[in-house]
């Protein structure tokens, strides 16, 4: 049902033995997220491409990350960005092909990076080819039992199976015509209505995707990034549900919702991690389980489940110390407690960039995005300078933390993005009246008097670049002390340096309440998060988020300071 692989050889895993148990690259990595039609263009079509990616991991390799997760690049119609698959063992044209990849992932491991794969289970394309048979097949049939098919409700089944609504807006059901030509069944799907749902039920799916995840670790990849990992089982009955006002889309609430953190989930993934323990070294399953606590979040990464979890409790925090100090000690309980590493995160494809996020307005209105009509909109430079302090913290606390391409550079929201460059599958769905997530996956710039700022040479990008992405430019920082780049770099070399990812952490309570203050291993950590300056104790400033005279350390700032 999928494409077969070609004759490359497969290049093996970056650790191709098996390292002490305890020490496995996935506790400490920072790992930084590409998305590979906004990372770099080789052909200069305006899409970014694998030889693009591979033409630029040097640089990365320099910013010092030790991992890279890519989005999807699979076989898809692009509804959703690739995020609906047709084909789970080959690389959509728009990106390259299987011999891409693969001079991809050697190039990455020949500089000592190692690489994860996105993989979507929960939900397939329309186009898919078993989706395409359960379409041409009887209700009842096998091709249908791959898929969540349901008679409708009502006199002639002409209501949905249930109320659920649709994470990107409009109802979670579409019913389909009959090769006979009569009005049919209706499938579930919990995104858009050309992603229908698997059913995660039948043991055919089970067994397609153990394939399918051999497929890549063949190649040599070092792990998987899983796109809704708690939304694979659906709660027995589908019975109906509505969601609060001011619920979470993806879930992270606390009310129990049937389609998201259902228990039979754990069984899927205690048997991948099966399929990865097949393999030599230590390959890693990274969950983007969108929970309302990290007690919640940790129950995805028991010891013979996934090995990370975003930590999106952490990552919807607002700058402020009390909050912070909050989530960072539950992390800090939760995950070593079922022997797993805390995993850190500020951004990434599916939120506002936190250089737009933690200045806003008004509450950020995650999942809707931002538009320059929506009430929250960003105060850029108080945004930039909250941003940097807040990865000056991230960066300190021990475990593991992922980096969202761009962030590197400082890169805020795209605000003004024109109506009919939209392409977010949220912003049509709710007929334009949430803007979607198109502003924090606008192609990145490199070079700032290059055409596209260097993303290719011809010009084209498939979202507009804002005129003022040649200030964050990647050459316009590289060699700036001041640059949010070099902070980056400074930070990362200094985490390493230090060993603060398997420090332990101990707070420091003589501080102001707007403070957080921390010892970890032999750095202290302090972030003022008030409005007024905070004297800094003893010791020599290793890192500091913000330039600044005297011992005085500025609202908004962040440094690390060293007695050695």
């Amino acid at each position: 049902m999928t494409s077969t692989p070609d004759a490359a050889s497969p290049v093996p895993a970056a650790d191709a033995l098996t390292p002490a148990p305890g020490s496995e690259w996935w506790r400490t990595a920072v790992i930084y997220q590409i998305y590979p039609r906004s990372f770099a263009d080789s052909d200069g079509d305006g899409l970014g491409d694998l030889p693009g990616i591979t033409s630029r991991l040097g640089a990365l390799a320099d910013l010092g990350v030790d991992a890279i997760w890519l989005s999807p690049f699979m076989v898809s119609p692009q509804k959703d960005a690739g995020y609906d698959v047709a084909d789970y063992c080959d690389v959509d044209p728009l990106f390259g092909t299987l011999a891409d990849f693969d001079a991809m992932l050697e190039r990455a491991h020949g500089l000592d990076i190692r690489v994860i794969v996105d993989l979507v289970p929960n939900h397939s394309s329309d186009q898919h080819v078993w989706f395409q048979e359960a379409l041409r097949s009887a209700p009842g049939s096998r091709e249908r039992a791959r898929y969540i098919f349901r008679d409708g409700r009502g006199e002639n089944g002409e209501l949905p199976p249930n109320n659920w609504e649709s994470v990107f807006g409009g109802p979670m059901w579409d019913r389909v015509t009959e090769p006979d030509g009569t009005p049919g069944q209706w499938y579930l799907h919990i995104f858009d209505s050309s992603q229908p749902d698997f059913d995660w039920t039948n043991p055919e799916v089970r067994e397609e995707f153990r394939r399918i995840l051999r497929f890549w670790l063949d190649r040599g990849v070092d792990g998987f990034r899983v796109d809704v990992a708690h939304g694979l089982i659906k709660k027995d009955g589908l019975p109906d549900y509505t969601p609060a006002d001011d619920a979470d889309s993806m879930g992270g609430e606390e009310q129990d919702v049937p389609y998201w953190g259902q228990p039979g989930v754990h069984d899927v993934y205690r048997d991948w991690h099966l399929v990865l323990e097949e393999y030599p070294g230590h390959r890693a399953l990274c969950a983007e389980a969108w929970l309302p606590t990290p007690d919640k979040t940790a129950l995805w990464v028991r010891p013979d489940e996934m090995h990370q979890a975003f930590n999106f409790p952490y990552a919807m925090t607002e700058w402020d110390a009390a909050a912070l100090r909050t989530v960072i000690t539950d992390s800090l309980r939760a995950f070593p407690a079922v022997g797993a590493p805390a995993t850190w995160v500020l951004s990434n494809h599916d939120v506002i960039r936190h250089a737009s996020r933690l200045a806003l307005t008004a509450p950020s209105p995650q999942g809707e995005g931002i538009g320059p009509d929506s009430v929250a909109q960003p105060i850029p430079e108080l945004g930039l300078r909250r941003a940097r302090a807040a990865t000056t913290v991230m960066l300190a606390l021990p475990g593991s933390a992922y980096l969202y391409q761009g962030e590197e550079l400082g890169l805020p929201e795209a605000i003004d993005i024109p109506d009919d460059a939209r392409q977010d599958p949220t912003w049509f769905r709710t007929n334009h009246e949430k803007y979607g997530r198109d502003g924090c996956r606008v192609p990145i710039p490199w070079e700032a008097g290059a055409p596209a700022y260097g993303f290719n040479q011809t010009g084209l990008a498939w979202l507009p670049q804002p005129a003022t992405w040649a200030d964050y430019a990647r050459d316009v920082q590289e060699g700036d002390a001041r640059s949010t780049l070099e902070l980056y770099k400074h930070l990362l070399a200094e985490r390493r340096a230090h060993e603060l990812a398997t420090a332990p952490l101990a707070w420091l309570d003589e501080y102001p309440d707007d403070v957080l203050a921390f010892q970890v291993g032999t750095i202290t950590v302090i972030a003022n998060a008030g409005p007024a300056p905070v004297e800094l104790p003893t010791g020599r400033i290793l890192v500091a988020s913000e330039p600044f005279e005297g011992r005085e350390l500025p609202a908004d700032t962040a440094v690390w300071l060293t007695t050695d």
